[in-house]
């Protein structure tokens, strides 16, 4: 399972649109060419912390990571920094939009510290 960090109005349009569109906050796949994702809650809060801190109202979605290459998706674990071979590393999915039904919500709000 992999998780991805959301608004509340953009996983309603992707829920309208069958298909999350974007690659992370304000940030549309087409820009990033991948969805930055997380591969465990402690990732989640690290991102959250960086960028998502002025808002209380995140949701955290699990991504079915063993269906995405049904989809035709794929996923790579790299820098969160391109090019910084020291950082930690980050899911990084690949291929275009997620499908509406390999993401459920995890978490409403920040996950239990």
């Amino acid at each position: 399972m992999l998780f991805h960090i959301a608004l509340p109005e953009d996983y309603a349009a992707a829920q309208h649109d069958g298909e999350y569109a974007l690659s992370t906050r304000n940030t549309p796949l087409t820009a990033d060419g991948f969805v930055h994702a997380c591969a465990s809650i402690e990732q989640v809060r690290t991102v959250w912390s960086a960028h998502y801190s002025d808002r209380d109202d995140i949701i955290i979605l699990a991504i079915d990571d063993t269906s995405l290459e049904d989809h035709q998706l794929t996923v790579r674990f790299e820098p969160g920094t391109p090019d910084d071979g020291e950082e930690e590393l980050f899911p990084h999915i690949y291929g275009g939009p997620l499908p509406i039904g390999v993401l459920k919500i995890y978490s409403s709000g920040l996950p239990i510290n």
